[in-house]
């Protein structure tokens, strides 16, 4: 069965950042997340969205 969230250290291990940095996005603002008591979990569509609005440089067509 394929998971359809991440949590933040998941999110940290694949693109290779601190743990913190993740809370960082999501206290600013930046990454919208579901929290379930004290831990926060991010929908793979959510995720995908983030990437695609924090992409630097040109897109090929």
């Amino acid at each position: 069965m394929e998971k359809d969230f991440y949590t933040a250290q998941e999110l940290a291990e694949k693109l290779q950042v601190n743990i913190m940095t993740i809370y960082r996005y999501i206290k600013a603002g930046k990454l919208k997340v579901y929290k379930f008591g004290k831990e926060y979990r991010i929908d793979k569509k959510t995720f995908s969205q983030f990437l695609h609005q924090n992409t630097y440089g040109k897109q090929k067509p």
